[in-house]
């Protein structure tokens, strides 16, 4: 299968990988800067379970959220007529790449601020109803504190949802996927060329800090990879 012209402008920065150079927020916008404006196309056939992680956020009329590593804002569309009954809403990122094209699909949206800010350390005003990051915690080198600081900025009883990329542990739970060798040593070296980290400590992170929580484990199709199939998880907790 070839690569369209959008396509081909994603593919080369992704031949090219994450640099290694400089602070995390300039090699994010150095890997991003040049695919931004076909970033959101290429990835609908890659990120998958966005849609059914908002559906089961399910944030009530008047609910303040964060989004951390909101990239682009394109996550704000599955909220569909719902976003408007919001109360705040704020995407946060470090690459002023993706913000500027999030800043676009934003404009008009009075509920809706885009923020450039660390998604370890930024805080909003106020403790919020929810939380959530898309296909962003593989992509933070120090996610064990950007876990910690989302739960941080819950209200008690909010919710922290997560979407991504993983591997399941060689010697899983019980009740929880496992995957086979394979899987467990070629995807996170694939992705890693990439900057992104594919590993069981994200989720194990997850269900020890939120235990009341549920938990979906599926896989999805990679572009230009027949037959491939990807593990992600869904992920959403409630803060005790």
């Amino acid at each position: 299968m070839s690569a369209g012209a959008p396509d081909a402008t994603v593919l080369r920065s992704l031949l090219r990988g994450l640099p290694r150079q400089g602070s995390h927020a300039e090699r994010l916008q150095a890997f991003y800067g040049p695919q931004a404006g076909q970033y959101d196309a290429f990835r609908e056939r890659l990120l998958h379970g966005r849609r059914e992680l908002i559906e089961l956020l399910a944030p009530a009329d008047g609910a303040d959220i964060v989004e951390l590593g909101g990239g682009t804002g394109r996550n704000l569309g599955y909220f569909g007529d719902w976003l408007a009954r919001l109360g705040s809403v704020e995407v946060v990122d470090l690459c002023p790449a993706l913000l500027a094209q999030a800043r676009v699909r934003t404009a008009g949206l009075a509920n809706v601020r885009v923020i450039e800010a660390d998604a370890t350390t930024y805080r909003p005003e106020r403790p919020v109803d929810c939380v959530y990051l898309s296909y962003a915690l593989t992509m933070i080198p120090e996610w064990q504190a950007a876990i910690d600081n989302a739960v941080a900025m819950l209200r008690p009883g909010g919710r922290l949802g997560v979407v991504d990329f993983y591997v399941a542990a060689a010697r899983p739970r019980p009740g929880e996927a496992g995957h086979g060798a394979f899987t467990r040593f070629f995807w996170p070296r694939w992705f890693a060329h990439d900057g992104v980290r594919l590993t069981p400590a994200h989720l194990a992170r997850l269900r020890r800090t939120l235990p009341d929580h549920l938990c979906l484990e599926r896989r999805g199709p990679v572009p230009y990879l027949p037959g491939a199939r990807v593990p992600y998880y869904i992920f959403v907790g409630r803060r005790p």
